[in-house]
């Protein structure tokens, strides 16, 4: 019995050890970094992506170094990636903020070759850098022997706007990319808790012509704590958006401001043809389109024709968003909500990439997507019978 007991007692002191080394507390981390070569207190950033304005970093902490280390604490709700910046040094480490103990080793001469330990996550996301930069460096070589090879053929079908050359050679360097692709799928399939599939996976929209089939089979094949990230939700919100704004499906409504702020709504907007037309005045390949639109516009408008061009344009941007209606004589409805690819409308529409257009029959049904040209025209004169 005495034995017992005092085995009981040393298992509970051994655990109580263990307890007792961990320097974090439950959902807290603690961020410890080593420096050599960057002197004692310069300040060390941490930094986010804002939630509301893509590509703008906002500060989270900063403190300063102290006997060539730093350290932050913190508590995370969920895994982010984040960016440490130092002062004095350019540069800045990619990394996954979550709970636990972070470890940063800092390369003092160059800032992005750090090495971050310590968490799940950081170590996966050390594994993937290092697996794609062996990828990279095999296709970089490749596409400068490509560009090299093709350089004249491509100008040549430039200026002689020669599509079907431009459009084999793009596919044929697109080729050059598949292992990046592939890498991208297997390791997403494959690692099912990594917070790092969950940002490829939402990558993967992004991408020319994105495997919408293969992107539900990993969304799917995730876990529910990843599922339930943020990335994890505009997965799912993607994912359904283009379900509902597929071929065949009712176009969902929307209302939003014209250029003089009154409120219209694609309902009221509708003709017997609708075509909905995303744009912006930024997008150089929106306004090469556009002569072609103000023609098939001008020629079908009083047979039923109708466009609502929704806007992409950033908040401040109005007035370039007007002049560029009145420059390119866009003389159909127009509405924004100048909130660049944040727009509620876009992201309804599951839009990724600008120009994009919805051709819609008289009862406001999904017929075709993206048609150019005389395809465009064709269906036009179709759906009107003219």
């Amino acid at each position: 019995m005495k034995l017992q007991m005092k085995k009981i007692l040393l298992l509970l002191s051994v655990t109580a050890l263990m307890v007792s080394c961990k320097k974090t507390g439950e959902n807290e981390y603690i961020i410890t970094g080593t420096v050599t070569g960057i002197e004692n207190g310069k300040t060390v950033i941490l930094q986010k992506q804002d939630d509301e304005t893509m590509g703008k970093m906002v500060s989270v902490d900063t403190v300063k170094i102290e006997n060539g280390k730093f350290e932050i604490k913190g508590t995370a709700t969920e895994p982010a990636i984040h960016i440490l910046k130092f002062e004095t040094k350019p540069g800045q480490i990619d990394f996954v903020l979550e709970n636990g103990e972070i470890n940063v080793a800092v390369d003092k001469d160059t800032i992005a070759k750090s090495k971050v330990t310590g968490t799940y996550n950081n170590e996966e996301l050390t594994k993937f850098k290092t697996d794609m930069q062996v990828i990279q460096k095999d296709l970089q070589k490749k596409a400068m022997a490509f560009q090299e090879a093709n350089m004249q053929k491509m100008t040549a079908a430039q200026q002689t706007k020669d599509t079907v050359v431009i459009n084999q050679l793009m596919k044929e360097y697109a080729k050059i990319q598949e292992p990046l692709t592939q890498k991208y799928y297997t390791y997403a399939e494959g690692n099912p808790k990594s917070f790092i599939s969950v940002l490829i996976t939402q990558s993967l929209f992004n991408m020319p012509e994105p495997d919408f089939a293969k992107i539900k089979k990993i969304y799917d094949g995730l876990t529910s704590e990843l599922k339930n990230t943020k990335p994890g939700k505009a997965i799912k919100e993607k994912l359904d958006n283009r379900e509902a704004v597929q071929v065949g499906k009712k176009a969902p409504d929307f209302s939003a401001k014209t250029p003089d702020g009154k409120t219209v709504s694609l309902k009221e907007s509708l003709g017997k043809v609708t075509i909905i037309d995303f744009w912006a005045s930024w997008c150089g390949p929106c306004r090469q389109e556009n002569p072609n639109v103000v023609a098939l516009y001008n020629e079908f408008h009083d047979k039923g024709l109708n466009i609502v061009g929704v806007s992409l344009d950033r908040e401040g941007e109005a007035e370039s968003w007007k002049k560029a209606i009145e420059a390119d004589k866009l003389t159909w409805t127009h509405v924004s909500n100048l909130k660049f690819w944040q727009d509620p409308i876009a992201k309804k529409y599951n839009i990724t990439s600008i120009p994009a257009t919805f051709i819609l029959d008289a009862s406001g049904k999904i017929v075709a997507k993206d048609l150019r040209g005389d395809e465009l025209k064709a269906k036009v004169k179709e759906l009107l019978g003219a």
